[in-house]
């Protein structure tokens, strides 16, 4: 009998002991609740310093570049950690992953607020408290930005996959969007950053609380799909080698990976690059909270689209295409002053485009690498985005120069003058397009586990039919 067939009728009739229809529908939607809320509050830490950098580098004296690592240091230290988060999520499973990485999470975001407490307080080295916190915090970052795709397989049926893929794959910006809209909103002056750093351990205090009361299965009792039940049929080490000898495979980890890292790029620098133009830290909040609330909305309805329809190529690629015209637009506008309504129109675009891609893109790395677990597939594509991320960080931070003279410029930072960002922003354009157009002419796949899944529930279908008509020809005999 098809496992998809199983699992609706152990949900309508339950046995002695199992949970009901409701308790599992109830259950699933927690695990995707608790997932999303850490995943938010994870974001919020990354990016908390951002959209302050001027301030937070005047109040613990320090430089533009030093607070750009506190960003940075995530991209730097989820890459070996990666792997481990890798096995780990499709080795002991999702429950003890998200646990952990919401007490990491919680811990990292208090060590932070340790250098506004007078009493803890080092003095000129309170930023080392800083980095122990963005370090604990990034050690957090990929159990829980590898777990969506995971966490779809096991607990959703594969009409809901995408969808709930997509909800917890955009919690992650959700979190970018509150951390670029609050920091700046908190701090009007540097003597607020300690007020700033209090308020983010609220969210990671009770994403920890929700994880580790609410999560209380690894899995459900029943597979919800077919492949559910094989979503660790490979081990680790062999699912790594046969995704390194996947060609599709290989295209599609560059090409999001180094998406991905471009929007890590973008956000991160994007007060730096507008404030030399003039540009206030809450407009440069504003472009990304529009960035990312476009992305959310084009996230939605792409998850759907594609639920119905299963056209994940088509659907990335055109998504990449439009999105390599908004990188293109921006790095012209970007350069100009008193367009506001224009960039804002653009980083909308470009976030409605871009975000949108990334979920889809993480189904369709399962669909073109399947039987491989859904940690390793897009475990691999994450660590390949950080490894990205840190090369063109480094390549952009080193191609801004000092402007003579910025007479708009509203950088309050005391160390060194305004940079001018013309060359990094235009590089960054040339880099999403050359991936936009490497991906369209050299991805190609078919859809590995929508086969097998179909495969799979002809061979029940026939072996009940087989079973049917022995039956029927034995009572003709009696």
């Amino acid at each position: 009998m098809d496992v998809e067939v199983a699992a609706s009728r152990a949900e309508a009739a339950p046995q002695k002991g199992q949970p009901s229809g409701f308790q599992l529908y109830r259950r699933r939607w927690l695990v995707l609740a608790a997932a999303c809320l850490l995943n938010c509050s994870n974001a919020m830490l990354w990016l908390t310093f951002a959209p302050v950098a001027d301030k937070t580098a005047e109040h613990f004296r320090i430089s533009l570049d030093t607070v750009n690592w506190l960003s940075l240091v995530y991209l730097v230290i989820s890459v070996p950690f990666g792997l481990v988060a890798i096995w780990m999520l499709d080795t002991i499973g999702l429950k003890c992953v998200v646990i952990l990485c919401a007490w990491l999470n919680m811990v990292g975001s208090i060590v932070r607020a340790f250098s506004a407490i007078d009493v803890l307080s080092l003095g000129s080295l309170n930023v080392v408290y800083l980095l122990v916190g963005q370090c604990l915090c990034a050690m957090a970052q990929p159990l829980i930005v590898f777990a969506p795709t995971k966490l779809a397989a096991l607990w959703f049926p594969d009409h809901q996959r995408a969808t709930a893929n997509m909800i917890g794959s955009m919690s992650n910006p959700l979190g970018l969007l509150i951390s670029n809209l609050l920091s700046p909103a908190l701090v009007h002056e540097e003597k607020e950053i300690p007020l700033m750093l209090g308020v983010y351990v609220g969210p990671a205090v009770l994403a920890c609380v929700l994880a580790t009361v609410g999560i209380r299965k690894k899995e459900p009792p029943t597979p919800p799909s077919a492949s559910a039940s094989q979503s660790n049929s490979q081990s680790v080490f062999a699912g790594l080698k046969m995704l390194l000898q996947n060609k599709s495979y290989l295209v599609l980890a560059v090409c999001v990976g180094g998406g991905v890292a471009l929007f890590t790029c973008y956000t991160a620098l994007l007060e730096q690059i507008l404030c030399v133009m003039g540009y206030s830290d809450f407009f440069a909040g504003l472009c990304v909270a529009l960035f990312t609330v476009c992305g959310l909305i084009g996230a939605f309805f792409l998850g759907l689209y594609v639920d119905r329809t299963k056209k994940f190529i088509e659907s990335t690629k055109i998504g990449f295409c439009l999105t390599a015209l908004a990188s293109i637009a921006f790095a012209v506008v970007s350069r100009l002053r008193n367009q506001a309504y224009l960039l804002a129109a653009i980083s909308s675009v470009f976030g409605f485009f871009g975000f949108a891609i990334y979920p889809v893109a993480m189904e369709l790395a399962v669909e073109c690498s399947y039987p491989v677990g859904e940690g390793t597939s897009s475990g691999l594509i994450f660590v390949a985005s950080q490894i990205l991320g840190v090369i063109f960080m480094v390549l952009l931070q080193s191609l801004a120069v000092e402007m003579k003279s910025a007479p708009f410029s509203t950088c309050t930072v005391s160390q060194g003058r305004a940079l001018d960002w013309s060359t990094p922003s235009l590089v960054l354009a040339g880099l999403c397009s050359l991936t936009a157009c490497f991906y369209v002419v050299a991805f190609h796949t078919s859809y590995r586990r929508i086969y097998a899944e179909t495969s799979n529930a002809c061979s029940a279908s026939e072996a009940d039919n087989y079973i049917t008509e022995a039956v029927q020809k034995g009572k003709d005999t009696d």
